[in-house]
């Protein structure tokens, strides 16, 4: 591997992104920086300028026309933030999410069509090779007391092996926290089963959360039986990965994508004892609706259910 190999593999995948129209009028009347925005705005709803600019590598000044740009079209309103009264809490307004929505769908459509070009037979192998190059191209892991950076966790969607990797670390996780046995371990793997062999890209979605190029975290959001309503599943972060903020930003992901998918409720099934997982429910607006005893996974158990109505703006 040379500087000249990867400058050339720049060259070919730049005619490639050219191809999509990115600069013309893919994200019209938007430039591609200003869609990147919305589109994490619309994937983190309680961020501020600061956390933007770390995310997506932007110069301050720039990055100030655009949320003021965006604030004239009435895209977004800025508040106090909840956790640093010095800073501004960015968040879409409604028309704002109708718009990010709309270039995001979009986005998909054009890469839906690139994607066509590829035999089925080959994308598993495309997939594998994409995730090795952003492997291989993240920084490592960080060496053993460094400070790590919620900038550092990228949220994606799951490639080949990625779903194993969710039952396996949900079985081991579980047993090793709570004690759990492998019943729980069959759950998470019919749950897994049932998205692998027929799911809606349009209303389902797995997101995995990778930290130094290794998966630190994950949560499903699929159809629930109840018209009109989305379930949040499996819900998991690594132990060593906790304090960054990843479950939180986990939740927003399935609360933008079941609102913009244009469900009415997001509802989830959990337990007392994931206190923890309880109060990252509670912040995004879910209420605890009912609560039973059960004996399930070899312990006694109270299982909880949580509704968040998503016709109610985010506060």
């Amino acid at each position: 591997m040379t500087v000249q190999d990867i400058r050339s593999f720049n060259r070919f995948y730049t005619n490639v992104i050219g191809a999509l129209d990115y600069g013309r009028h893919l994200y019209a009347p938007y430039t591609l920086t200003e869609s990147r925005v919305l589109y994490e705005l619309a994937h983190s709803p309680r961020t501020d300028a600061t956390d933007l600019r770390g995310e997506l590598s932007l110069d301050s000044g720039y990055l100030s026309r655009i949320l003021n740009k965006f604030e004239q079209h009435g895209l977004i309103e800025r508040t106090p933030s909840e956790r640093d009264p010095r800073r501004r809490r960015i968040t879409l307004t409604r028309q704002g999410r109708e718009t990010a929505a709309d270039l995001d769908e979009r986005s998909r459509e054009s890469v839906g069509a690139l994607l066509a070009t590829v035999p089925a037979g080959d994308r598993p192998r495309l997939a594998e090779a994409m995730h090795t190059v952003r492997a291989l191209l993240s920084p490592r892991h960080p060496a053993p007391g460094a400070r790590r950076h919620r900038e550092d966790v990228v949220l994606r969607e799951p490639v080949p092996g990625d779903l194993g990797w969710i039952v396996q670390r949900n079985a081991a996780l579980y047993a090793a926290e709570y004690g759990w046995n492998t019943d729980y371990e069959g759950l998470v793997a019919r749950i897994v089963a049932d998205f692998a062999e027929d799911h809606d890209p349009h209303l389902e979605r797995v997101w995995i959360a990778e930290l130094a190029g290794r998966p630190v975290g994950c949560v499903m959001c699929v159809r629930d039986d109840a018209p009109g309503t989305a379930r949040l599943r499996l819900l998991l972060v690594e132990p060593d990965a906790r304090g960054l903020g990843i479950g939180d930003r986990l939740v927003e992901a399935v609360v933008g994508f079941a609102r913009d998918g244009g469900y009415r409720d997001l509802v989830l099934w959990t337990n007392d004892v994931l206190t923890a997982a309880g109060h990252v429910y509670r912040r995004h607006g879910f209420s605890l609706v009912a609560e039973k005893p059960h004996r399930s996974f070899g312990a006694d158990l109270v299982g909880q259910d949580w509704r968040l109505d998503l016709h109610v703006s985010p506060g």
